[in-house]
């Protein structure tokens, strides 16, 4: 029994590890404070991978919007892109004549080269396009370069699938060398263009000069890569400085694209290697892997560093 006029004296409970009593004997923690977003970068980008398969559809399904003919278009305008330069290139200068199945020599690599520069330009704008949600939600920033990269791939298949129309029409013979070529060409662009989307988005940000820069660059790249004209014609006219011109990722991208496509394409693929292609076209093509993946871990590091301001420019 306990005594009137005695109390029971009750212990208080534990506080938490480096917590103290504020002005009101309330226990508050002592803990840093953190950023509702994520941090992790491309990381936290494939982790939250439902959210990015959401942007992505918005970005499609934005797209066709309002549209009768809606993903018809995706194969009317690389179509129309192929006609317009075999014309020009193929039947008016005559290149027709001196590159074997011209047609499959261009097409597959502007099939290519649309993939890298509608990821440029799209991702370039994708973080001001996208505003309202930078200000608003707690998400990590690269998910909308990493969607405007994967929504530039969707639209590639429409291309992809004519190209192969067109190589199975003139006996195309795939081979393993020249399927894993492929390959890589679209992960050197799948990573570049992501890379420098990133790095191009944040700066778009600040000066939205940026934008029109990129789509300004698009003209110059059909023009550095030999897609309208052969490979052979560069190493004949500029001999040992030719190697200068594989400095270009995108040349050997399309070079690789050539490799999976056209050669099997011809009536003696060994000769067209031989003739039209660099000894070194897959050590080339490892060498612009790796200087795009660098080219990722640099973006990626720069775009860490200024996100944190995205909210306040927009």
């Amino acid at each position: 029994m306990i005594e009137q006029g005695t109390e029971q004296s009750v212990p208080e409970p534990a506080s938490p590890a480096g917590s103290e009593p504020d002005a009101t004997g309330q226990r508050v923690v002592d803990a840093p404070l953190a950023s509702p977003s994520a941090n992790a970068g491309l990381l936290d980008v494939f982790r939250r991978h439902y959210v990015l398969r959401l942007l992505v559809r918005k970005e499609i399904q934005a797209r066709y919007s309002g549209s009768f003919l809606g993903l018809f278009w995706s194969y009317v305008q690389p179509a129309t892109k192929f006609f317009m330069y075999f014309f020009v290139m193929g039947i008016v200068l005559k290149l027709h004549r001196t590159v074997p199945e011209f047609g499959i020599h261009m097409f597959c690599g502007l099939v290519f080269v649309h993939y890298f520069t509608e990821t440029f330009n799209s991702g370039t704008r994708s973080i001001v396009r996208n505003g309202a949600l930078v200000k608003k939600m707690a998400m990590p920033r690269e998910m909308f370069p990493v969607a405007s990269m994967l929504v530039s791939a969707f639209h590639v298949i429409p291309g992809a699938v004519i190209l192969m129309v067109a190589c199975t029409a003139v006996g195309w013979q795939p081979d393993p060398v020249g399927v894993l070529a492929g390959l890589l060409a679209f992960v050197i662009v799948a990573v570049l263009g992501t890379a420098l989307a990133l790095l191009f988005s944040a700066a778009n940000v600040f000066f939205r000069d940026f934008g029109s820069f990129v789509a300004t660059l698009g003209t110059f790249i059909t023009f550095s890569v030999p897609m309208i004209y052969p490979y052979s014609m560069v190493d004949e006219r500029f001999g040992r400085f030719a190697d200068l011109y594989l400095v270009n990722p995108l040349a050997v991208v399309v070079l690789l694209s050539q490799r999976c496509f056209w050669v099997g394409s011809t009536s003696d693929p060994d000769v067209t290697i031989h003739s039209n292609l660099p000894p070194n076209l897959f050590e080339l093509g490892l060498l612009q892997l790796t200087a795009a993946m660098i080219a990722l871990i640099i973006a990626q590091i720069v775009f860490s560093k200024i996100e944190n301001r995205f909210a306040e420019r927009l």
